[in-house]
This record gives C-alpha cells, structure tokens and sequence, in this order.
C-alpha cells in the first residue's frame, strides 16, 4: 500500500504501527512510483532504502522490500466520512489504485488498512 499525505498527518506513525503488526516497509519519506504493463511499482531511492524517521528518535534501520507492487492508496487526512458512498480509486502514473481514506493517529487505522487490504483480497 501508499500512505499518502501532506507533511505530519501521520503516514510514518501509521507505517511502524503496520510494521509492527507484520508489515514490511518499502520507503519512508520519498517513494519512486513506475507504471510497468499497467501496474504500479514502488521502491526507495537508494540513499534512504531501508531507513525510517521515528519521529523523537531519528532515523533508524528497518527492513525493506523493493520493487513492490502497489495496490492500494491509502490518502491520510484528518476527518473521514462515517460511510463513504462509493468505492474510491485514484490515478498514480496513469495507473487506477483502489483509495481508502483514514484518519492516521486513530488507534484503528492500522486494523482498517488490514481490513481494507482484505477486502480487496489481497491479505
């Protein structure tokens, strides 16, 4: 998945909360996104791979995965509609990636990534 979002609502405070659930990050900070055949692939630029900023601790070394394929964005923001009216996508390099939008800092956000990831059958 892309967390998405401006500067501070959250999107590395969610990823350690999904890594810490099994999740395995691909960039903190800066994605390089590439359309392949119709599929949207991340990876990090190679000078922050496998490095995340915790925010009150620094950067610290995480494990990584590169070349992922992406299939879901998740767009961070502050308030989300109690029941969206319709499944949402989003265009990332010509590519349609299913969207979900959450609210980063609520203790369930990582359970609804899952849940949305799940849904798309991809968990």
């Amino acid at each position: 998945m892309l967390l998405c979002g401006p500067s501070g609502v959250g999107k590395s405070d969610l990823a350690l909360r999904l890594i810490d659930r099994g999740a395995t990050l691909i960039s903190d900070d800066y994605t390089r996104l590439v359309e392949v055949e119709g599929r949207l692939f991340a990876r990090a630029p190679d000078r922050i791979a496998g490095m995340m900023e915790v925010r009150g601790i620094g950067l610290i070394e995480v494990p990584h995965a590169d070349n992922i394929a992406v299939s879901l964005a998740v767009e961070l923001c502050g308030s989300v509609e109690r029941m969206p009216a319709e499944a949402m996508t989003q265009s990332i390099a010509g590519v349609q990636i299913p969207c979900l939008k959450l609210a980063a800092f609520e203790a369930s956000a990582p359970i609804k990534v899952e849940l949305a990831l799940k849904a798309l059958g991809l968990s």
